[in-house]
């Protein structure tokens, strides 16, 4: 822990009362809790993921209802809806809470993040997100495997897993998390000696793309999208010619998820140094977003998105550092910082873009962006 978390933690009132000054009794949001979470040795890439997620109000709502059923056996899930449930139920409306249990359950779980060591932040996102469909889609598989034996007994049991059967039983069945961040990529190949088009559609919850110096978010979902030429030895085998042919290759969203968590992949391993070094490039970020790299027979095409967190890399490597977020709540900006919570400007915001010289210097650079649906 920090020498700044040390001093923090001794004034945890002094900034509680602050952020309630900084916002004002009339503005303060009705039934809103601004919490900061301690940090448990280098813990910060936890604490900045949850806070982002807590802030993302369709996640948020439905952890929130999944705490209101009735389970017995602990998983990750249910030390994040206890988590979530204790900072939504607090008398106060600001102040701090330690996500021991959650970390503890964490730790447990998975090997990686037994230690107190700094990791990342979007193997976590994404470890968490995963892990949590995971766990719904069990508990979904254990209900109707309970029904069926209430209602037609043991007999129809056997009969659902033969083999017959099979793919119905291990069939992956969406859940609240997929209908909120699932979107859908489709791999189009385009045959340039017959013309046929090929496409295959992938699946993902979060989507990383690469970033250029002095750009924008927009550049760098282009860029993305990009027809890429497909000749000398990686020709594209083409089933209507049955022979190896010179393609072009693009990747189009087709579905658009209720939230985009977009990752910026600014962790670039560097041959000569035998090591990853940060991109502190400068992308810029809007607080309004509309994708225009979407394909023919995408669903919402026209859908806008507005920014509603940011988990920031401080720093000037993976291995070490610090993250922090910034959200938008009711209007206004915070920023969460382990156990502090500020009000900050909008304008602030630019300070997150990242740099314009060295690409290895210690920057404040947005690396996972939350955008939210208006629909």
């Amino acid at each position: 822990m920090t020498v700044r978390n040390i001093a923090s933690i001794c004034n945890m009132g002094t900034n509680a009362s602050a952020l309630e000054k900084d916002i004002g009794p009339e503005q303060f949001p009705i039934n809103e809790h601004y919490f900061g979470l301690v940090n448990f040795g280098n813990t910060c890439y936890c604490n900045s993921v949850l806070q982002a997620l807590y802030f993302c109000r369709p996640f948020r709502e439905n952890v929130l209802a999944y705490k209101a059923q009735q389970k017995k056996k602990e998983n990750l899930l249910t030390c994040l809806a206890d988590l979530f449930h204790s900072i939504a139920t607090q008398k106060k409306k600001v102040g701090v809470i330690p996500p021991k249990k959650f970390i503890s359950r964490l730790r447990k779980e998975n090997d990686l993040f037994d230690n107190y060591m700094q990791q990342d932040a979007h193997e976590f996102l994404n470890y968490l997100l995963n892990t949590v469909a995971d766990i719904l889609q069990e508990e979904k598989k254990q209900e109707r495997q309970n029904g069926r034996l209430k209602n037609n007994g043991t007999a129809t049991i056997a009969a659902d897993n033969a083999p017959g059967n099979e793919a119905n039983e291990h069939k992956a069945e969406a859940t609240w998390v997929h209908d909120i961040f699932q979107g859908t990529l489709t791999n189009e190949t385009r045959c340039l000696n017959c013309e046929t088009v090929s496409s295959k559609d992938e699946d993902f919850l979060d989507l990383s793309v690469d970033v250029e110096q002095n750009t924008s978010i927009t550049h760098c979902l282009r860029d993305f999208s990009n027809t890429e030429t497909l000749c000398s030895e990686y020709k594209y085998y083409c089933e209507t010619c049955c022979s190896k042919q010179e393609a072009q290759k693009r990747m189009r969203v087709k579905k658009l998820p209720m939230i985009l968590a977009l990752h910026l992949k600014r962790f670039k391993y560097m041959e000569q140094l035998h090591r990853y070094t940060k991109l502190s490039y400068r992308v810029v970020f809007p607080l309004e977003l509309r994708l225009f790299n979407t394909s023919a027979d995408a669903v919402n095409l026209d859908r806008m998105y507005d920014l509603v967190a940011v988990v920031v890399h401080c720093g000037s490597g993976p291995n070490r550092g610090h993250y922090i977020t910034i959200v938008k709540s009711h209007g206004f900006w915070l920023l969460f910082d382990d156990d502090i919570v500020e009000k900050i400007d909008a304008q602030a915001i630019e300070e997150f873009y990242g740099l314009t010289s060295d690409i290895s210097k210690n920057s404040e650079s947005g690396y996972i962006l939350f955008y939210q649906s208006r629909e």
